[in-house]
Parts: structure tokens; C-alpha cells; sequence
């Protein structure tokens, strides 16, 4: 991924994204195909849960589809064997897309159905909020303690090496998910070499079954390149305004032009509602982004996630959990056997 290519700028918005959002904002249907991009059609829309308000049914385009109540498929693929350990990248260059609270609600949702083995990092360059927002804080360590000491742990195995870890690792207060938290000073970033990186994937990856990176807002990083590189699959986070949705079409765009367009294919985009009310962007987002990656799961606004504080899975709307159930089996089905 060369710098020039992840330092290019668009002044103005491409063809085919003009002529979507112009469309959006006239208020017109979402539901005909809106672009040609020579790839197959976009799947049918899933079951949706009749015994919600409209506004807060999740909004699937998937195959294959959860079963009709929406809830024992999406628990299945979630308990299944993965087939050994699986990274999960969030990712959009921009910020305030709800990077951290799906990472968060990823990591919750899978933790609360397979009961263990999953982890929450947090691999913001600048002062990321993960290690704040999720996990008791039963001490302060983060990233930069872990590497501090990460040659003698590299050394132990099994039961030992968990105990070990685990020094370094926050938890959800229903113990459900790890965390690992990021470093605050953002000098220590340059201690993040691809090498440094892909150790501490490698580590984590003995200890948990699936691990949630939330990718921070950097293209250009050498983390950033060497976690999407690394993952097993790419999650778009977006949000149903223009600005957010523009900056993740382009990173996909780069993700392309550096030969990774399969993963491209085989993204997950998260539509996150941040308010009650319905965007009149929202359908012909879903629409766009179904012809560009594999899925698109849209999640409802939560009071719960408002405040910024403290992501409490329990407490949340049993409609949001409901459309992160099917949002993590989304993401985790082309794994599970």
C-alpha cells in the first residue's frame, strides 16, 4: 500500500457516489440497484423481526440467511468451531463512525453466546477510548506494559500463558470478552511496527478464539496496513451520513488498488444508527454497500451508547442486541462449521 495511494485526495466525490447521494437526498427509493460495479446482484434483504417498532428492526442484506426468528441461526454460527482463531478488523478512516462502540458490541455479543475466548483491542494511534469505554479497570496497564514484557511471555504456553496474559487484560464486568487496552501517549505508536504487531496478534491468537481490532483513523500507518493485512475479516463501520459513508467507500477504493480486492468482496459493513430517528440516507447506503461488500447489517440507535460512558451489554435494548446477534454471525459465518 504506497503512500501515494493512501495519500491521494478526492476533491470531489466520484460519479457514482454523487449520483447516489443525490438520489438519497431527493428522497428517492434505496431499493433498485443504484450501481454497476460488473459484480454479482446484491442478495435478497433477510427475515425481518415482525414483533419490533419499525424503527428499530435491524436491516439485513446476507446469504445465507438466519433462520426466521432471527435468533437460534445467528446463536449457532456464533457457537460453532471457527476453524482456529479469527481476526476481525473495524475499520474507517474517519472518525466518530462508531469504530470503537461496534468493536465493543462485536466482542460482547460473540463473548455472551460462545461464553469465553474473545478479545476487545484497541489499536487507536491517538488516545483511543476502547480501554475506557468497555472492561473493568482493575488496573491501568495497556498495550505498551504488555510489550514491555512480551519476550517472556512469548516463552509460556497453555494454561500458563492465559494466567499470564491475563495481567496485562481488562474484562467485561460480565466476563464475557477481554480487553486490551490501547496506550494513551501517542509517541508510543512508533513502537508499532508491522513486526511488533503481528507478535502481538500472534499471542493474543494462542489465548482467544476471536479478536476484535478496532483500527483506529490513520490509512497510512504501518499498523494500520499490517492489522487489515492480517485479518480474517474486514468490518466497515459506517454511519448514514455522507462524509462518514464517502470515507469508507474510498478506503475500499485503496483496499482495492493495493490488490485487496477479495477482502473487499468479503466485507461486512455496519451501518450504525446514531440517532431514533430514520436517515433518509440510510436505503440507498445499504443498497450501495451490498453491491460493494459481502453484507451490510444495519444496528438501531440505543439510548444506552449515547452518553459516551461506559458500554454496558446487559443493558441494552433487546432489539440492539438482536441486531448485533445477526451483525456478529454476519461477520464470523464464512467461518463456521
Amino acid at each position: 500500500m504506497e503512500r501515494t495511494e493512501a495519500g491521494r485526495s478526492r476533491s470531489e466525490p466520484t460519479p457514482r457516489w454523487r449520483a447516489l447521494l443525490d438520489r438519497a437526498l431527493l428522497g428517492r427509493s434505496g431499493e433498485q440497484e443504484l450501481i454497476d460495479y460488473d459484480r454479482l446482484p446484491p442478495p435478497p434483504p433477510a427475515p425481518r423481526l415482525d414483533d419490533l417498532e419499525p424503527d428499530l428492526r435491524p436491516s439485513l442484506r446476507w446469504q445465507p440467511g438466519p433462520t426466521p426468528d432471527g435468533g437460534d441461526g445467528a446463536a449457532a454460527v456464533l457457537r460453532a468451531d471457527l476453524g482456529g482463531p479469527r481476526v476481525l478488523a473495524f475499520a474507517n478512516p474517519k472518525g466518530g463512525v462508531h469504530k470503537t462502540t461496534a468493536t465493543v458490541l462485536a466482542a460482547a455479543t460473540a463473548g455472551s453466546v460462545r461464553g469465553r475466548g474473545v478479545l476487545a483491542w484497541d489499536d487507536n494511534e491517538l488516545r483511543g477510548t476502547l480501554g475506557l469505554r468497555a472492561g473493568s479497570a482493575r488496573h491501568a496497564r495497556t498495550i505498551r506494559h504488555l510489550l514491555a514484557d512480551l519476550d517472556e511471555i512469548e516463552t509460556f504456553d497453555g494454561y500458563e500463558l492465559s494466567d499470564r496474559l491475563d495481567d496485562y487484560l481488562r474484562h467485561a464486568s460480565d466476563g464475557t470478552y477481554d480487553v486490551l487496552a490501547g496506550e494513551e501517549d501517542p509517541r508510543f505508536a512508533q513502537k508499532l511496527d508491522p513486526y511488533t504487531v503481528r507478535r502481538v496478534l500472534e499471542l493474543v491468537c494462542r489465548t482467544h478464539d476471536v479478536v476484535c481490532v478496532d483500527t483506529g483513523n490513520n490509512v497510512e500507518s504501518p499498523n494500520w496496513r499490517t492489522v487489515i493485512q492480517s485479518a480474517d475479516q474486514l468490518v466497515v463501520t459506517t454511519v448514514p451520513r455522507e462524509d462518514a459513508a464517502f470515507t469508507a467507500d474510498w478506503m475500499l477504493d485503496l483496499l482495492e488498488e493495493a490488490g485487496l480486492g477479495r477482502m473487499v468482496k468479503n466485507a461486512v459493513t455496519l451501518l450504525s444508527c446514531p440517532t431514533p430517528g430514520k436517515s433518509p440516507l440510510l436505503d440507498d447506503l445499504a443498497a450501495h454497500f451490498g453491491n460493494r461488500t459481502r453484507g451490510v447489517a444495519v444496528v438501531p440507535y440505543d439510548p444506552q451508547l449515547e452518553s459516551g460512558s461506559n458500554i454496558e451489554y446487559g443493558m441494552l435494548h433487546p432489539a440492539t442486541k438482536r441486531a448485533w446477534l445477526q451483525a456478529a454471525a454476519m461477520m464470523l459465518e464464512p467461518f463456521a462449521r
